[in-house]
């Protein structure tokens, strides 16, 4: 079946979606996007994640001013349109055409792209056995700006990717599902390939510091508030892959895969370290079930 896309705010074929030569998304990876996912038909934590790519283009000097409610119709014309129910989704802002060199002024006529596919099927029983995390050599690179934007400049996680999918035929090869983490040049945690990382030490929920350069993650955000809420102390700082290796439990976070237990540590030699005797710890399934009451909200 062809995809319907969505393209600068009407629905046509994936085909009838062009994009210029000049356009600076194209030239430059000038540009922004946000993945979520619906609930129900309802893209969830949808207005924070346009609050972010608003700042974003506000600081690129994109004109972007599209509403919740407005992304929100789109969405859901765009599902109905694809036989979807719900939907993982991916919302992208191009700056638009520019000439040849870098700008000298605004955007004014962005262009803007909404995708959607099929989530993943769902699998708690899998889920709950945990995932591997694997350091990977890449290390994280420093963000664009202060703080890192959701940009289309995404080679420092497509290299990564690649270390990680390039060690599959190896003997200490990583399980198929493994994600892979990175660390600053200095050797802090930073986060995952597409994910936050989390971890609890000596019973406080612990994750890197956004001054790390880690994406400040619309779910890592939620998950932070939801362990407050249930009473779990939480903070973020800056560790090292010792601190990791003697966690109680690990998890990594994103808007799709919601919270992802991880029961496997390892290292670019193979060394495996096993986390929560194997399965998911009592507060990643504490804090999942709390997420997924506010999905249903």
């Amino acid at each position: 079946m062809t995809m319907k896309v969505g393209w600068n705010g009407k629905t046509v074929q994936a085909h009838e979606a062009v994009i210029s030569v000049y356009d600076h998304g194209f030239l430059y990876g000038l540009g922004l996007f946000e993945t979520f996912r619906t609930y129900g038909g309802r893209p969830y934590l949808l207005e924070r994640h346009l609050d972010r790519l608003r700042g974003g283009c506000a600081e690129l000097g994109i004109r972007f001013g599209m509403s919740a409610d407005e992304v929100f119709a789109w969405t859901s014309e765009l599902l109905r349109e694809n036989g979807l129910a719900d939907g993982y989704v991916r919302l992208t802002v191009s700056a638009g055409e520019g000439a040849l060199g870098l700008p000298t002024g605004d955007y004014e006529q962005p262009n803007v792209i909404l995708l959607v596919k099929e989530l993943p099927p769902a699998n708690d029983e899998l889920l709950m056995r945990g995932r591997e995390l694997r350091l990977l050599r890449t290390r994280r690179n420093t963000p664009e700006g202060a703080v890192r934007f959701k940009s289309l400049h995404y080679m420092n996680n497509i290299i990564a990717k690649r270390e990680l999918l390039g060690q599959a035929g190896q003997a200490s090869a990583p399980a198929p599902n493994a994600e892979g983490l990175m660390l600053t040049e200095q050797g802090f945690l930073t986060e995952g390939i597409v994910s936050n990382l989390f971890f609890v030490q000596d019973g406080v929920v612990r994750t890197p510091s956004i001054d790390t350069g880690i994406l400040p993650g619309v779910t890592r955000q939620r998950v932070l508030e939801l362990s407050l809420t249930a009473g779990l102390p939480a903070e973020e700082g800056y560790y090292r892959w010792e601190d990791l290796l003697q966690a109680e439990e690990v998890w990594m976070t994103n808007s799709i895969q919601e919270l992802i237990p991880i029961t496997t540590l390892s290292d670019p030699a193979g060394e495996r370290s096993q986390v929560s005797g194997g399965q998911a710890g009592p507060i990643a399934r504490r804090l999942l079930a709390l997420y997924r009451e506010d999905t249903a909200r």
